[in-house]
């Protein structure tokens, strides 16, 4: 195994890509015809099996509008389906760029929570995925964080230490998991802090961004 390994690991959604589209939940909502409340408590609460790779979509979808007392028909749960994968669908270029400029200096992977088929449609979506040295997606490697298995899995698939990584996440929660697994650890706030923070970290020089 290598020796004093530094390995940059970055969430995906708050970080590298954005959040989900403002209004995205309304819309989806009035597309089944439930309150915008209602549905977005449904959508959270069913969530996490989902995430973790343990439903399918169609599962999950049924689940979600089972709990809102409306017909789960195959049409409303593709319709839904898709429009749930095109909200998440969005990136900030300027941080993938900077993440993709960090492989000169390091190794650069990944760790999202993404259900394994919106983790298929950003794949094909984003090819700068297939640069990164590793790239872990809970509905494919069936643990979702904070879980410490999402983090295990990371350090095995990249037979490293887990002092070697420094993960990034927007979610305290998330990077406070990763240091009780033995990760270093930065809540990421905006890009320039996080430059900062990997400039101390890393043993050399990190590249020019703009």
């Amino acid at each position: 195994m290598p020796i004093d390994r530094h390995i940059v690991l970055f969430d995906l959604f708050g970080v590298i890509a954005r959040h989900q589209r403002p209004g995205a939940l309304a819309r989806m909502a009035a597309r089944c015809h439930a309150p915008t409340a209602a549905f977005t408590t449904a959508y959270w609460a069913c969530r996490p099996p989902y995430d973790a790779g343990r439903q399918s979509a169609p599962e999950y979808w049924t689940a979600v509008l089972r709990s809102l007392s409306v017909d789960a028909d195959a049409d409303t749960i593709e319709e839904l389906r898709l429009a749930d994968i095109d909200s998440w669908s969005r990136v900030d270029n300027r941080m993938v760029a900077y993440a993709q400029s960090l492989r000169a200096v390091t190794e650069v992977a990944l760790l999202s929570n993404i259900p394994s088929d919106h983790a298929d449609a950003f794949l094909a979506a984003q090819p700068w995925l297939h640069t990164l040295d590793h790239v872990a997606f809970s509905g494919k490697i069936k643990a979702a964080k904070p879980s410490p298995a999402a983090f295990h899995h990371c350090a095995i698939a990249m037979r490293a230490a887990p002092a070697d990584f420094l993960f990034v996440d927007d979610r305290e929660e998330n990077v406070r998991a990763a240091q009780a697994v033995g990760m270093n650890g930065h809540v990421f706030t905006d890009r320039d802090e996080l430059a900062a923070a990997i400039d101390t970290w890393l043993p050399t020089r990190r590249p020019t961004w703009k």
